[in-house]
């Protein structure tokens, strides 16, 4: 949620936030050149976000390929993104439900939603991962985190209007990895 709070600060559309009731998520909208953009917050569960997600892809008239899907990744380091077409849910509980619930086919390019992936990085012991996503991020870490959500929002926000241009060319499957300098 950090990474769209951030690019909704961005869009000058952060005290914008409202319930959307249909879809049982706090929503925003913001218009950046061509392109209407719907910032969509869950306030399900995330093991059931899928849910909010294609009620709010039939409420706005979003297809699958439309919609851009922000969610942590253990398997990279805290501030390593990567921008990625389709793909599996890789044990993302969250992923799992948005893909179930769209029906996104990852071996049809043209029903893949684009997820930007936002390194956590992975706890020590691994019975600890659930804590350690639900948990808070130390200090040492806060030192990073304001640098990332800004360059996750500029790559979000960049990868948004070169598609709408019609510049981008992302065969499926394909991602590109971005660390923050």
């Amino acid at each position: 949620m950090a990474v769209l709070n951030q690019l909704a600060q961005k869009l000058n559309v952060a005290d914008q936030w409202k319930t959307d009731r249909r879809c049982r998520a706090d929503v925003t909208i913001a218009n950046v050149e061509e392109a209407e953009l719907v910032l969509m917050k869950p306030r399900r569960l995330m093991n059931i976000n899928g849910l909010s997600v294609a009620s709010a892809a039939e409420t706005y008239e979003l297809g699958v390929e439309d919609i851009y899907l922000v969610h942590d990744d253990l398997d990279k380091p805290l501030g390593k993104m990567a921008i990625k077409l389709g793909g599996s849910a890789r044990g993302h509980n969250g992923v799992r439900s948005c893909i179930s619930s769209l029906r996104s086919d990852v071996s049809r390019p043209c029903r893949c939603m684009v997820r930007l992936r936002v390194g956590i990085g992975r706890p020590v012991e691994e019975a600890l991962v659930e804590s350690y996503v639900l948990g808070r991020f130390t200090s040492a870490e806060h030192e990073v985190l304001q640098r990332v959500l800004e360059q996750a929002a500029d790559l979000l926000l960049g990868h948004i209007l070169q598609r709408s241009s019609g510049k981008d060319h992302m065969p499926p499957g394909s991602k590109r990895d971005r660390t923050p300098h």
